[in-house]
């Protein structure tokens, strides 16, 4: 593909996913697991009286931050999947390669198959399990994310930093599967269930701090257009053209880290979307402009991500799906597509 100007296509497309955005939150907001009148939602959105305080209540304090969360956690997954297959020229880099889902995934095993959650009363700290796993998330991301930008700075090629990230996602397992050996199978289904993914945890006094830090990786990743576009003409053309290659790769590597482990940290580590949001917007644009991209993935990633939460409502036993037992009905064709037609960065 070629940085080409954006066509009627383009545009087209843009359009398209401005449209669905909004529909598909309105969607998410009329269905869950409790049963609530179109008209009602309607009347809580707008503020009108005469709806019952325990639906008032489920709209507003638990089906907006959810629908909320979907969207801004697809459109960082979606950028930082960009940004790592524009850094390793990987047509299968996804913001999990590093190691950064494995950190966190590890400290919440520690948390919840070592202690079952309940660090806070060992400590004599009163806060709730559900922030005290958010907290250990956040911690092992960023711990991991630390580790990886050290080893950028002294590894000069991708490809061996690519291969540090992969061998701390085995150590990571490697641990957690000798903590799974030892726990109780009450704690190991805990996390499992955390495993799989789900926007239920960014609860309304917990979104705007979810929110503002994913606005500033997105507003780090959109600074790094011009960088990015150098990248996809290679390594010593961007360094001709005035890149600073280990300047660049640390600040790609800290923004993918910040969003990731926020997101990893708040919902879980979300599958699939990273990988194949930033194809999906390259086949609908056409074109591998970063300029074109960030926007087309951000959106791409947004709209996605709430469809796959749409469908996680839609069971009508009451019940709510992980959001990773959809993912993949998604993601893996896009994958099969890219290996079956051979199409790289």
């Amino acid at each position: 593909m070629t940085q080409t100007a954006p066509d009627k296509t383009f545009y087209r497309m843009l359009l398209l996913l401005i449209l669905l955005l909004p529909a598909l939150l309105l969607g998410n907001l009329f269905i869950g697991a409790v049963r609530i009148p179109a008209a009602d939602v309607f009347d809580i959105i707008l503020g009108r009286d005469g709806v019952p305080e325990v639906w008032r209540n489920i709209v507003l304090s638990y089906r907006v931050p959810q629908a909320v969360t979907a969207a801004v956690s697809g459109a960082a997954l979606a950028v930082a999947g960009l940004l790592m297959q524009t850094l390793f020229r990987n047509a299968l880099a996804d913001p999990s390669i590093l190691g950064i889902s494995s950190g966190a995934s590890l400290s919440v095993a520690i948390v919840m198959l070592c202690f079952g959650g309940s660090v806070g009363q060992i400590l004599s700290i009163s806060v709730s399990r559900s922030m005290f796993v958010i907290l250990a998330a956040f911690i092992g991301s960023m711990a991991v994310m630390a580790v990886v930008i050290w080893f950028s700075s002294r590894v000069r090629n991708n490809v061996m930093l690519l291969i540090i990230g992969i061998m701390i996602g085995y150590l990571s397992s490697s641990v957690i599967y000798v903590l799974n050996f030892y726990a109780s199978s009450d704690n190991i289904r805990h996390f499992v269930f955390w495993s799989m993914g789900n926007y239920t945890s960014v609860v309304a006094e917990r979104l705007p701090f979810f929110c503002i830090t994913i606005a500033l990786g997105l507003l780090g990743a959109t600074l790094l257009i011009k960088p990015l576009n150098a990248l996809l003409l290679g390594e010593n053309y961007a360094v001709n053209l005035g890149v600073r290659l280990k300047r660049v790769r640390i600040a790609i590597l800290a923004v993918t880290g910040l969003l990731t482990a926020t997101v990893t940290a708040f919902c879980g580590p979300i599958a699939f979307i990273g990988l194949a949001v930033p194809h999906i917007a390259r086949l609908l644009s056409r074109c591998s402009n970063h300029r074109q991209l960030m926007p087309l993935v951000i959106l791409t990633g947004a709209v996605i991500s709430l469809g796959c939460n749409l469908c996680t409502l839609i069971p009508s036993n009451g019940s709510i799906l992980p959001i990773n037992t959809i993912t993949p009905i998604v993601g893996a064709p896009v994958v099969l597509y890219i290996i079956l037609h051979r199409q790289h960065i």
